[in-house]
C-alpha cells in the first residue's frame, strides 16, 4: 500500500509531503500495492504511552486478563500503538497479580495495541505528596522486590517511579539500571540537592512534571530545577486540567521537545460517562474532563493520549514538537524506538492518519487498516 500526497511526520524535519510506502508490517522504500490518496491528512506514528492506567471501565490495577485486553483494544482504536500501563501503590500479592498478567498476555498472541512495558508508579512514593496513591501500601525503595516483579514479569517492567528523599532511594536507583529498568523521579517532598543526586545516580525522567512534587520557586527550584539542570525527560499531563496552557509552553522551552514526554494518565473513566469509579482501591468522581477523589484531589485524567496530544497544539506547541513528544520520545524511554516511532524503512507500519483539523480519521497497526477509514 502506498499513502500518497499527506503531510509526513519526519523527526528531523518536522512535516514534509510525501509518498508513505508499507509492505506487509513495515515501512517501505517503495510499494506496488494500492494507492491512497491522502492529500491534506497528517501522517503521524503511532503513538506509545507510558503512563496510564487504564480506559473503557478497566484498570490494569485490577489484575483483570478482560480488562487488560479492553484496554488494549481502546488505546489502539485511538491511535496509542504502544503501551506501557501504570500500576498504583497496591499490596505486594496484587503487584505480583498485575505483573504476571502482563507477562501473560503477551504470551497469549493478544489483538489491541501492543503491550511494550509495564510502569510501577509505586509503591516507592512519599507520604505526603502520595496523592491518589494508597498510603496504606507505600514502602521505601526494595531493590529485591523490583526484582521480584521483574521476574514475575518476564522483564516487562521498563519504568519504576520513586521518591528520591525515600531512604536507600540512591542505592535502588543504580541498580535499577542493572535490572533494565529506568527510574522516574515521582510523588516527592525532594529539594534541589535530592533531585539532582537522584539524576546523578542514574534516574531518567520525572513522573507527571509538576503534579505531587514541590513547586518550581525562584530560591527554592526543588525537582523541577533539579530536572532542567540535568539531561532526564519529563512527563507532562496535556489534557487541559492538569497542567496550564502557559505552563505546557514554558516546559517545552525549558527543556525542548525532545526531553518532554507526553502522557495521558488515564483511569478507568476514559472513554465512558460522567459518574462514579475508582482508583486504586478509591473512590473517584468523573465530570467532563476533570477526576478527583472524593476530597478534591485530582485523581488521573480521562485525556487519552492523542487528545493530550493535539490538546498541547492548540495550546500553541507546534504539532510536530506534540508529535515528537508523544510518539519519538515515550518509545525511546522504554527501549523500543528502534522498531517504533518514526517513519524510518523498516520499522513497524503503526500509523495514525489525522484528518486537517486533526482529528482523528484512521489507525493503521502492522501495516492493516484497524480503525476508521482512508
Amino acid at each position: 500500500m502506498k499513502l500518497t500526497n499527506a503531510h509526513v511526520f519526519d523527526p528531523l524535519k518536522g512535516f514534509i509531503t510525501r509518498d508513505l510506502s508499507i509492505d506487509g508490517e513495515l515501512i517501505a522504500a517503495d510499494s506496488c500495492g494500492p494507492t491512497v490518496d491522502l492529500s491534506n491528512c497528517w501522517l503521524v506514528p503511532g503513538l506509545t504511552d507510558v503512563h496510564f492506567h487504564g480506559c473503557k471501565g478497566a484498570d490494569f490495577s485490577d489484575g483483570d486478563p478482560e480488562g487488560l485486553r479492553t484496554i488494549a483494544d481502546y488505546q489502539l482504536s485511538r491511535g496509542v500503538t504502544q503501551i506501557c500501563p501504570a500500576g498504583m501503590t497496591l499490596d505486594v500479592p496484587q503487584l505480583e497479580t498485575i505483573c504476571r498478567m502482563a507477562a501473560a498476555h503477551n504470551a497469549s498472541n493478544p489483538t489491541g495495541a501492543e503491550l511494550a512495558g509495564i510502569h510501577l508508579e509505586g509503591p516507592f512514593l512519599s507520604a505526603p505528596k502520595k496523592g491518589a496513591q494508597n498510603g496504606a501500601w507505600l514502602r521505601d525503595p526494595d531493590s529485591d522486590l523490583l526484582h521480584h516483579l521483574q521476574q514475575e514479569s518476564g522483564g516487562l517492567v521498563k519504568l519504576v517511579s520513586v521518591a528520591p528523599e525515600l531512604p536507600g532511594a540512591l542505592d535502588f536507583i543504580r541498580r535499577a539500571g542493572e535490572e533494565g529498568v529506568r527510574v522516574s523521579l515521582a510523588h516527592t517532598t525532594s529539594n534541589y540537592d535530592q533531585a539532582l543526586a537522584a539524576f546523578d545516580a542514574g534516574a531518567k525522567q520525572v513522573t507527571h512534571l509538576f503534579n505531587a512534587m514541590n513547586p518550581f520557586a525562584h530560591r527554592d527550584p526543588g525537582p523541577v530545577g533539579a530536572a532542567v539542570d540535568s539531561d532526564c525527560m519529563v512527563e507532562l499531563i496535556s489534557d487541559g486540567i492538569h497542567i496550564h496552557p502557559a505552563v505546557v509552553r514554558s516546559v517545552f522551552k525549558l527543556f525542548g521537545a525532545h526531553r518532554v514526554i507526553l502522557v495521558s494518565d488515564t483511569m478507568r473513566a476514559a472513554g465512558m460517562a460522567d459518574g462514579q469509579y475508582t482508583l486504586g482501591g478509591q473512590d473517584v468522581i468523573v465530570k467532563g474532563k476533570l477526576a478527583t477523589l472524593t476530597d478534591g484531589v485530582i485523581a488521573g485524567s480521562v485525556t487519552d493520549l492523542m487528545a493530550c496530544m493535539t490538546t498541547a497544539v492548540s495550546f500553541g506547541i507546534p504539532l510536530a514538537d506534540a508529535v515528537t513528544a508523544a510518539a519519538v520520545n515515550p518509545a525511546k524511554a522504554i527501549g523500543i524506538y528502534d522498531r517504533v516511532g518514526d517513519f524510518k524503512v523498516g520499522k513497524l507500519a503503526n500509523i495514525a492518519v489525522l484528518s486537517p483539523d486533526l482529528s482523528l480519521k484512521a489507525v493503521i497497526f502492522r501495516g492493516q487498516l484497524v480503525s476508521g477509514e482512508l
